[in-house]
């Protein structure tokens, strides 16, 4: 019996494998290319948008962690489709699946994911299919502030600039925080089910992130808004075409006076914002706030 964890080698699934290995749990990687997986680490090739290579792996597991990687809809919604047949298929334990920062969980809001959309097809069909299963729901990343294009400008003029306005809050979190929730719901003696939010409360604007820089640098940095097109040109070199959906997601942002979890159920163990926010852009100790809504367990 084992964890199967989708994305393993990658910015998501890497700290999951990590946290449950290092828990002396048995995990398997799933991935496409499979001599990208470290050493001592079980690893089995997987054609996501294939039921049948997933329902391969996933019989007899414990639990599967799962998250659609970026890409074209109707490619995300093929593999959201394989997922769900191979789960209704094999009925593994439990499964945790992630949103990515796609809003799942704010129904009415113009930011909430369509019901068509691949996300959405993913949930609604593994939950319709009565395996247990959580969504962890993050925000932002804190990641984001590491990109080239974030970071060097922090350094070199003390400038954070970010597509959000200054007074904008923000329930960021970084992989790192949200792996811990991941394994905690893939390991809990009792299967959680409903939606997990993950993030900072109270929600972190961009002046308080700058103030973070500063902290860390010793030196005065000052947070600059920048309009989603400005951040788009920034980016597009970097990510090709699928900067797109980035810009538009930060032009929806731009409507609205925030993006924060809803306020809840604190998981145990949480800590403050400022230490997570530490760990994700200098590799210091962090914690996190986890809030379960719409749950049962």
């Amino acid at each position: 019996m084992a964890d199967i964890i989708h994305g393993a080698t990658g910015a998501q699934g890497s700290p999951v494998l990590s946290a449950l290995t290092s828990a002396g749990r048995t995990a398997i990687a799933a991935v496409r290319h499979p001599e990208a997986v470290p050493a001592g680490i079980a690893a089995r090739q997987v054609d996501l948008a294939s039921a049948d290579s997933l329902t391969s792996v996933y019989e007899g597991a414990d639990g599967v962690f799962v998250h659609l990687p970026m890409g074209a809809a109707e490619a995300a919604t093929a593999q959201a489709r394989a997922v769900v047949e191979a789960v209704t298929r094999t009925r593994p334990g439990r499964v945790v699946i992630s949103t990515s920062g796609q809003i799942v969980d704010q129904p009415g809001s113009p930011l909430q994911a369509p019901a068509d959309s691949p996300i959405m097809t993913l949930i609604d069909g593994v939950t319709g299919s009565g395996v247990p299963t959580a969504v962890v729901a993050p925000r932002l990343y804190l990641e984001n502030l590491l990109l080239p294009v974030i970071l060097t400008p922090v350094r070199e003029e003390g400038v954070l600039r970010y597509p959000l306005p200054t007074s904008f809050p923000v329930s960021w979190s970084s992989h790192l925080d949200v792996a811990e929730v991941v394994a905690r719901l893939l390991t809990d003696a009792s299967p959680t089910t409903g939606t997990v939010g993950v993030g900072h409360l109270p929600g972190l604007t961009g002046p308080d992130l700058a103030a973070a820089f500063s902290s860390r640098l010793g030196r005065e940095v000052r947070f600059e808004g920048i309009t989603p097109e400005a951040f788009g040109e920034l980016i597009t070199p970097l990510f090709g075409p699928a900067a797109a959906p980035v810009v538009e997601l930060y032009r929806a942002l731009n409507t609205q006076d925030g993006s924060t979890i809803a306020k809840g159920q604190q998981r145990p163990g949480a800590a403050g914002a400022p230490a997570a926010l530490d760990r994700a852009v200098v590799g210091g100790p962090g914690g996190l706030v986890a809030v379960l809504t719409d749950f049962s367990s």
